[in-house]
């Protein structure tokens, strides 16, 4: 009981009280952080993230933190702790499973006033790291009482919540912080899921999506019915002309002071002209934000069970458009080059070439024989698997009826896993 015969609240620490939570400005500020174990390791880069002049001491490092170390980003000194290391800091981490190390550093910067966390020892330290979960701007830091598993359950409980999509409610006020510019999304290979989280962000902000016709549909169906969603693919007029137009639409709605999220399917800058459209808007003084994305040239041979590259069979791998025949004069692609690397090739946008790409990679020396594969329609429900050689692939995708988008992969790594070494699609 306190002084006037009431019982603390429940959760209260009679002793400690409540941890006051605050969000600390630490750019320019020098952190210490002593240990250079797996503790230091996972707390280190988001104290660097926050622009924190970071002071590591240790006899040793992880090699991350080395890495770290190495590229300049914090200062290391490789000792044990000594009092005057904390001369000038705003915060002292300590991560050393040492009890007798860890109290002579909270000893120290209890004497200079600085907060002190304590990994081995939450209620010896006079500041908690929270459990954190960010979301774009927003950052959740979750206390639970001294128990570290609450918080995490907490945290966790939060970050499900917001990755469950249900802030597209963000409309009005959040869309117009972020107006008047354009993101270049890449949606993945197919599978809605496969957005990276940065991409998805953007896309539940944006007032205006231009959207491919290999973005997934249900990352469509989940914008807001004020989005205005423009369909690139049904865009008339020739290719060339089709390009001009988006590129009016992304500069056009932009200077209008909204939010346009151009999405295309797998990475903006493999096969997507997304540098040209970056172009457009650099020139029209529209500030513009890549967001890359996964693409279908890595993502679909790996959902087939063929890893692009392998120890001892693959040390490369390369990537070429085939939506050009091998002996047009538009094309750039060196196919009798090509055909004498040792290396994996995948093919995009080759269907229609394959046979001319196949017999021009075989008169220039690649073997007959050599492993070939296709992967059509990636990482969706849709998704087939051929697997033939070079010399028969181009009557096999004919007789199994497959077609685009799909991607041709070959040499020796089609046949290193076996077919049913991964998942499928929906897993």
């Amino acid at each position: 009981m306190n002084a006037l015969g009431s019982v603390p609240p429940p959760g209260r620490d009679p002793v400690s009280g409540n941890p006051y939570p605050l969000g600390l400005r630490l750019a320019g500020r020098r952190v210490v952080v002593v240990g250079g174990g797996a503790v230091a390791t996972r707390r280190v880069p988001a104290l660097l993230d926050a622009g924190a002049d970071v002071l590591l001491v240790a006899p040793e490092l992880t090699p991350a933190l080395r890495a770290h170390a190495d590229a300049g980003r914090l200062h290391w000194v490789p000792r044990r702790f000594a009092p005057d290391d904390l001369d000038g800091a705003w915060l002292v981490q300590v991560a050393v499973d040492d009890p007798i190390a860890a109290a002579s550093v909270s000893a120290a910067a209890a004497e200079r006033r600085i907060f002190c966390v304590r990994a081995d020892d939450r209620a010896a330290a006079t500041a908690w790291t929270p459990a954190v979960t960010r979301h774009g701007p927003v950052t959740v830091a979750v206390l639970g009482g001294g128990d570290p598993r609450r918080a995490m359950s907490v945290r966790d409980a939060v970050r499900d919540l917001l990755t469950a999509r249900i802030e597209p409610a963000a409309t009005g006020a959040a869309a117009g912080a972020a107006a008047g510019r354009v993101a270049l999304v890449g949606a993945g290979p197919g599978d809605p899921e496969l957005i990276t989280v940065k991409g998805w962000r953007l896309l539940t902000a944006a007032d205006v999506v231009v959207a491919d016709r290999l973005v997934p549909g249900l990352l469509l169906d989940e914008l807001r019915a004020d989005v205005e969603l423009v369909d690139a693919s049904k865009i008339p007029y020739g290719p060339a002309r089709a390009q001009e137009e988006i590129n009016r639409i992304l500069v056009d709605r932009a200077l209008a002071g909204r939010f346009v999220v151009r999405l295309k399917g797998g990475d903006p800058y493999v096969f997507g002209r997304g540098g040209e459209e970056l172009l457009a808007c650099a020139a029209a003084g529209v500030p513009v934000t890549v967001v890359p994305g996964v693409t279908s040239s890595i993502a679909a041979p790996a959902v087939a069970g063929i890893p692009v590259t392998h120890r001892a069979v693959a040390h490369e791998f390369t990537v070429v458009s085939g939506h050009v025949a091998p002996d047009s004069p538009a094309s750039l692609v060196r196919w009798e080059h090509l055909a004498g690397l040792r290396g994996t090739l995948v093919i995009l946008m080759g269907l229609k070439n394959l046979a001319e790409i196949t017999a021009t990679l075989i008169a220039h020396g690649r073997p007959a024989a050599t492993p070939a594969a296709v992967v059509q329609e990636a990482t969706t429900g849709a998704q087939r698997v051929l697997r033939s050689t070079l010399a028969s692939v181009a009557a096999d995708v004919a007789g199994a009826g497959l077609r685009p988008p799909a991607v041709v992969v070959v040499g020796d790594v089609v046949p290193v896993l076996s077919p049913g070494a991964v998942g499928g699609p929906a897993d």
